[in-house]
């Protein structure tokens, strides 16, 4: 039987040591504890992190990657899926997130996904998984989206802390309590 998946969205552009690739780190290791394979774009920054946090903790990693950049993954990700398209990319990573997603800080691309995730659960599209952002990041958009549509609140939740994600991503394998 195949672990399910959670895919994380976020960014390129942060190296290790840097808090948001350490945050990073620690939710990708957090969700392999807890049973989980983790998907994300397979480049580098949080992405790397990710993966990296899951490979410490015995996990599995998915790189979904585009040949319109580099396609080789990073070196945490098991398996490397290369799409021919950003449009093909952002469709795969929603498809893979079986279990849900986290959404990290990010620019454009990470807002392409958490938008199209959480446009595609709000219509019916796609069934209803946890749909996490994490920290403060995205509150002024999530804010602005409620004034608009208070419903759309239904479909996404923000946590702070790696540990959090316990409440929306219950154990497969071990008890929240054994998390390190």
């Amino acid at each position: 039987m195949s672990k399910p998946v959670v895919c994380i969205f976020g960014a390129n552009d942060h190296q290790p040591g840097q808090e948001a690739y350490e945050f990073a780190r620690a939710i990708g290791r957090m969700l392999a504890q807890l049973g989980y394979t983790i998907a994300n774009g397979g480049y580098g920054g949080t992405m790397e992190a990710s993966a990296c946090g899951a490979k410490e903790a015995g996990g599995t990693t998915i790189g979904v990657t585009c040949c319109l950049w580099k396609s080789q993954a990073n070196r945490y990700i098991d398996t490397q899926i290369s799409t021919d398209n950003l449009y093909s990319r952002v469709e795969k990573l929603i498809e893979l997130g079986s279990a849900g997603y986290v959404v990290l800080g990010g620019a454009t691309g990470t807002l392409v996904e958490l938008s199209l995730a959480w446009e595609l659960m709000c219509k019916g599209f796609l069934p209803r998984r946890p749909l996490v952002c994490m920290g403060q990041f995205w509150r002024p958009l999530i804010d602005t989206i409620a004034r608009q549509n208070a419903r759309a609140l239904d479909y996404v939740s923000l946590a702070q802390s790696p540990s959090e994600l316990c409440r929306y991503f219950p154990a497969v394998q071990k008890s929240c309590g054994r998390i390190t």
